[in-house]
Order: structure tokens, then C-alpha cells, then sequence
């Protein structure tokens, strides 16, 4: 079973606690610009592996097809090895429920991909969304970023950071080359 979601990241990351001496004022810079939102989505599988993407364009159905069809040559190669299935579990977000979506499950379910949408409104039930938290909280929150790649940068190491904290695997797709790199 892998949980499915995505997030976000921007320049201005979020402030989290912080202290300071009594008397002083702590400041943080900002940068002049707010920039754009790096997203990401992931694939985690507990304790075993996290597969991610990151887009500045954000993810649209035919990116989330992409990276389908990538868990999905996984979950093939899964099948045939161990003849055990593989469970996304996602919410209800309107690219997971599209036309062109719709269209290609049952090639996933041949492959032994298979997809199980959460409840509307239960986010909280996917287990990805608190890796999502110790990133942004643990990793990225009082940091500034100058620009996009910097920003892209920070998110890749946190990820590796996070990884290597929970030991697991960790996979990044990449769209302009339909790879992943290890």
C-alpha cells in the first residue's frame, strides 16, 4: 500500500516557534519577491520507500498520468516477482477523478496497480500527510529562499534528510526525461 498526495513550498517559507533574549527582536529577511510555488507529490510506502516529483507548474491530470504510469511499471514488476497487488490510496482532488484519469485505470489494474480514494474531507487518513509536515516543519519552516531552484534544492535535501531519518528509499521522477533517479 502507497499513500498519495501533494503539497507545496514557496520563497517565504512559515515561521515556526522561535525565541529570542528578552529585549531583542528577532527579524527574519525576506526576499523581495514571493515567487512561484514549488509543488510536489509522493508516493510513500511505510517504512519501505518515498517516490516523489517536484513541478513548479503544479500537477494537472496529464502529469499525475505520467507519474501513474510510473508506479504503475513498479507495481507490474512487484506482481510478477511476488504476485502481490499495489494499493494507492489518494484523495479525492478533481485530477484523481478525471475523464482522461478514468480512462487509463483499467490499464493500471492490469499492470497490478490499483487505486482507493479516501472519504472526502479525511486527508488526515492518508499517512503521507505527515511526512508533508516534518518537511515543511522540521526541514524547510524559517528559511528563505532567493529563488525557485534554491527553494527545489532545500525541498530535494529534506526529503533525502527525512529519508534517511525513517530509512527508507527514495526515488525522484523526473518529467522532462520520464526517469527516475535513485
Amino acid at each position: 500500500m502507497r499513500n498519495y498526495d501533494e503539497s507545496g513550498f514557496s520563497l517565504w517559507s512559515n515561521v515556526s516557534y522561535t525565541w529570542f533574549f528578552r529585549g531583542q527582536q528577532k527579524a527574519i529577511e525576506q526576499t523581495k519577491r514571493k515567487g512561484r510555488r514549488i509543488s510536489i507529490c509522493g508516493f510513500l510506502e511505510p517504512g519501505k520507500s518515498f517516490d516523489y516529483a517536484l513541478s513548479i507548474k503544479g500537477f494537472k491530470s496529464h502529469s499525475y498520468i505520467k507519474l501513474m504510469d510510473w508506479q504503475a511499471q513498479s507495481a507490474q514488476k512487484r506482481l510478477k516477482e511476488t504476485g502481490q497487488i499495489t494499493v494507492i490510496v489518494q484523495d479525492q482532488a478533481p485530477i484523481h477523478k478525471s475523464k482522461v484519469v478514468k480512462e487509463r485505470i483499467p490499464q493500471w489494474q492490469e499492470f497490478g496497480l490499483y487505486i482507493f480514494q479516501l472519504p472526502k474531507y479525511c486527508s488526515q487518513m492518508n499517512r503521507i500527510e505527515s511526512e508533508w509536515l516534518h518537511i515543511k516543519e522540521d526541514e524547510i519552516a524559517g528559511k528563505m529562499f532567493e529563488d525557485e531552484y534554491d527553494l527545489a534544492i532545500a525541498v530535494i535535501k529534506a526529503v533525502e534528510v527525512r529519508a534517511s531519518t525513517k530509512r527508507y528509499k527514495v526515488k525522484r521522477f523526473r518529467f522532462n526525461s520520464q526517469s527516475s533517479i535513485t
